[in-house]
């Protein structure tokens, strides 16, 4: 068995259970090596993370998918943890672009990665619900055609872009379960209810991201509503920046480097990655 194959069996497996697990999103190789150190049992990379990194905002389709791609690689070598890929809307409109991104994230050495129904568009944010289950279909065939089990994650993307229907969203989630998907996820749920309404609705594992009200629960109250996996985003990054930012600011506006003081030491951090 390969070394992929290993991976992604082991990732498939997280998704049975007993209870939720935690994918930690890494946005380079050092955060890899950084999270696999923790013990977290499966990676995943964040396309906010990659965005920040390459100075560009994310959700617009800045980063294209060769850039995505060849993060992801530098992710999967720094770790022996399962990765999956956010792989944004699948870098293309139609079905075929899809399926293209899925063969070519497999080649990449992933072992899942996400679809999303939104364009990156302001003037038409979701794609229609037919499209949207024939990209998912695509995806499904072109993963079910590895030599291996490729777990492929459907997005329904509502809450994220100013369509706060969550009927519309589980309708979605639906569809996509049939169409294929292995797991379902719909980020930016406003509450509990709402997470517990679409874990009961489908008959797939469910991501929940840990953010909103989501982020105040523990992994075990969150398995208790219905997630299978909880993801982080850009939870990570952000938290990096802010922590960057507050030091930076603090310098350039006093002169002073308090902030800084209070980092790890550079043995520490040294230690981490290596």
């Amino acid at each position: 068995m390969s070394d992929q194959h290993a991976r992604a069996e082991a990732f498939a497996q997280l998704h049975r259970g007993p209870g939720a697990f935690v994918v930690a999103n890494a946005w380079d190789a050092g955060t890899a090596r950084l999270l696999t150190g923790l013990g977290f049992r499966a990676l995943a990379t964040t396309s906010a993370g990659l965005a920040f990194t390459l100075g560009r905002a994310d959700g617009a389709n800045l980063v294209s998918r060769a850039e995505t791609l060849a993060n992801a690689t530098a992710i999967i070598s720094a770790t022996t943890l399962p990765v999956s890929a956010d792989l944004e809307n699948g870098f293309g409109d139609q079905p075929e672009d899809v399926a293209e991104t899925i063969r070519l994230a497999g080649e990449a050495g992933l072992v899942g990665g996400s679809i999303e129904d939104a364009t990156g568009r302001d003037d038409d944010r979701i794609y229609d619900l037919g499209l949207a289950v024939e990209r998912i279909t695509a995806a499904a065939e072109a993963a079910r055609a590895l030599p291996f089990p490729f777990t492929l994650t459907a997005r329904a993307e509502n809450f994220l872009n100013g369509r706060p229907d969550l009927d519309d969203t589980i309708r979605r989630l639906q569809a996509f379960a049939e169409a294929g998907a292995d797991v379902l996820y719909a980020p930016g749920l406003p509450d509990l209810d709402s997470i517990k309404a679409v874990c009961a609705a489908v008959d797939k594992p469910v991501n929940v991201l840990a953010a909103g009200p989501a982020a105040r629960c523990s992994v075990t109250k969150l398995g208790e509503l219905g997630a299978r996996r909880i993801s982080l985003g850009s939870a990570l990054p952000r938290a990096a920046l802010t922590a960057a930012v507050l030091a930076a600011q603090e310098i350039a506006e006093s002169g002073t480097f308090t902030l800084t003081t209070g980092a790890m030491s550079y043995a520490q951090a040294d230690a981490l990655i290596d």
